[in-house]
């Protein structure tokens, strides 16, 4: 009686085994959903690594989900993905974020981080420490303005219309009320007037190959007294004159000391995650959050010595587990660094990440037409 007992009961467990799939039937478990990302995907990769499918792959895996890649031309055409629901979620500029957000009420999921883990930097004015400006700045008297002495100086920008070189230390004396737009307030060109009205005619807005563009030539410029303030970002004087190697530095570099950094104008976001709120539902916006965020816990280890063991492999840090098998590409750290050029993701909101940028570049005499424009919204 008792083995017949048993035998029953066996035969039990073996049917409700064989129903769950646990005797290693093909049945799969059902993907939870589907997800669109917008993509610049290129026709060809010469380097496979950098190919955006894995990162679908990796998500699709982490999420349980139909991850598919919506392939489009440019920002502009992501900003209409989002918009017109072709497409859950897109890694974009700061520039084009701003528009989709403020235009067509897009939200921000995460931001990519910067080599120094921030989601952003900071625009300043540079200046030389023997100038009043540098003065007004040190003098711990809080009635005296440095801003308000620029005018009539000679600035140098990074180019025409570049963020932490002219839309956003523009947008903040505008702003401040420091000057007045010259010109059409919805034609981005009154800018070049506003800039030659406030500052000096002979302020340098250079175009690219030429001297004194870019950060690098923006800071040379400030160096070889061609100008007496220059508008870059908070890295740029270390980033060229104060390397560990002396000889990394620039040959026009002053003496770190002669640099002095006037208090920052804002913030220029990292590359931002964004959706469309009504058409991207909560728990689906939780899922690819969540796998987002798990990226920052995968490292690929080559030849990593532990306790006398040597290993080369993907550890997930948050279940300590070192994946061996799975192609290097496949590993976190390594789709962040080749497909998304970042170290990391951070969760953030649309007002903490673009708020700052929001609030200076919206002074600009017809930014709004001039995006539109470049990043080719219908």
């Amino acid at each position: 009686m008792v083995l017949k007992s048993k035998a029953i009961i066996i035969n039990l467990l073996l049917i409700t085994c064989v129903l769950s799939g646990c005797m290693g039937g093909e049945n799969q478990e059902e993907t939870q959903g589907s997800l669109v990302i917008a993509f610049e995907v290129q026709a060809d990769y010469e380097n496979i690594d950098e190919n955006p499918q894995i990162l679908a792959d990796y998500l699709s895996e982490k999420m349980n989900y139909d991850v598919t890649l919506y392939s489009v031309s440019s920002e502009g055409a992501m900003i209409e993905a989002l918009r017109f629901g072709n497409a859950d979620v897109a890694i974009m500029d700061g520039g084009s974020a701003w528009v989709g957000w403020q235009q067509y009420d897009l939200g921000v999921l995460g931001a990519d981080q910067k080599s120094d883990g921030r989601t952003y930097y900071e625009a300043h004015a540079w200046v030389r420490a023997d100038s009043e400006m540098a003065d007004a700045h040190l003098d711990d008297n809080r009635y005296t303005d440095p801003f308000s002495l620029l005018s009539g100086k000679t600035s140098c920008h990074t180019g025409w219309l570049k963020s932490a070189g002219m839309l956003m230390p523009m947008g903040y004396l505008i702003g401040l009320g420091y000057t007045n737009v010259i010109g059409d307030p919805d034609d981005i060109e009154t800018l070049r007037n506003t800039v030659y009205g406030y500052f000096s005619e002979d302020s340098s807005i250079p175009d690219s190959g030429t001297p004194y563009y870019g950060y690098s030539g923006a800071l040379k410029c400030l160096s070889e007294g061609a100008g007496d303030v220059a508008f870059a970002k908070d890295s740029t004087v270390d980033s060229y004159c104060n390397n560990d190697d002396p000889v990394e530095n620039e040959e026009w570099c002053l003496e770190m000391d002669e640099y002095v950094a006037l208090p920052a104008f804002g913030r220029a976001p990292s590359h931002p995650v964004m959706y469309n709120p009504t058409v991207l539902d909560v728990q689906t916006r939780t899922a690819v959050l969540n796998a987002l965020m798990s990226m920052n816990y995968e490292t690929y280890y080559v030849n990593y010595t532990t306790r006398g063991e040597t290993f080369t492999g993907c550890y997930d840090i948050t279940v300590h587990v070192l994946d061996e098998e799975s192609p290097r590409n496949t590993c976190a750290s390594e789709i962040l660094q080749n497909v998304l050029n970042t170290d990391g993701l951070v969760r953030t909101t649309s007002q903490n990440h673009l708020g700052s940028y929001s609030d200076l570049i919206s002074n600009i005499p017809g930014i709004s037409a001039y995006f539109g424009d470049k990043f080719e919204i219908s």
